[in-house]
């Protein structure tokens, strides 16, 4: 016993006739008095999802539908498998159409909400262009682009990079244009 109580950093419970049960909360894993280890079985077995919010009527909470990916095994192709979560949003702060990771829960809230919302990925309606980091609506920018810094590491090696090219082009120039030989 003094093996596993080293191994395992965990709470111990005392029941009734001397028995004991120690619970790890990291591992899940349940050891009683009679030596005997099993497994506790999760709730929830995405620990963490993205997905898309498709609701958010109830109050606090938002409905998420994640697609992922399955194989299928006789036709060996992928088809999208759809599963709707609800998500704890203690601050309302979602909108139907944000992309959002949840986290699950330890213990589920109620019957259904089993996650919570980690963070909002990609607000609905904000496009940024990867680029630049500036939001663009349509094809235009928001912001004008005078505001991005300069990186004068960059600006050295474009200049080093433009001389090469000059030279390079000016060799091969010389090389492909035929000997001449004096006439006289």
């Amino acid at each position: 016993m003094g093996l596993i109580k080293t191994r395992l950093v965990c709470l111990r419970l005392v029941l009734s006739h001397g028995q004991f049960l120690l619970r790890d909360k990291t591992l899940n894993v349940v050891v009683d008095g009679v030596f005997t280890m099993s497994v506790r079985k999760a709730s929830v077995h995405a620990k963490w999802v993205i997905g898309e919010v498709i609701g958010t009527k109830m109050i606090k909470t938002a409905k998420v539908r994640v697609t992922r990916l399955v194989l299928d095994p006789y036709l060996l192709k992928y088809y999208n498998k759809r599963k709707t979560y609800f998500a704890h949003d203690a601050l309302q702060q979602c909108t139907v159409g944000d992309v959002v990771l949840l986290k699950a829960l330890l213990e589920p809230r109620s019957k259904h909400v089993k996650h919570e919302l980690a963070e909002i990925v990609y607000k609905v309606g904000r496009v940024v262009d990867p680029l630049t980091g500036k939001r663009v609506e349509g094809t235009e920018f928001m912001e004008p682009l005078t505001d991005l810094p300069l990186v004068p590491e960059e600006e050295a090696t474009l200049t080093e990079k433009l001389q090469e090219l000059n030279i390079s082009a000016a060799s091969n120039e010389s090389d492909s244009l035929p000997a001449q030989t004096p006439t006289s």
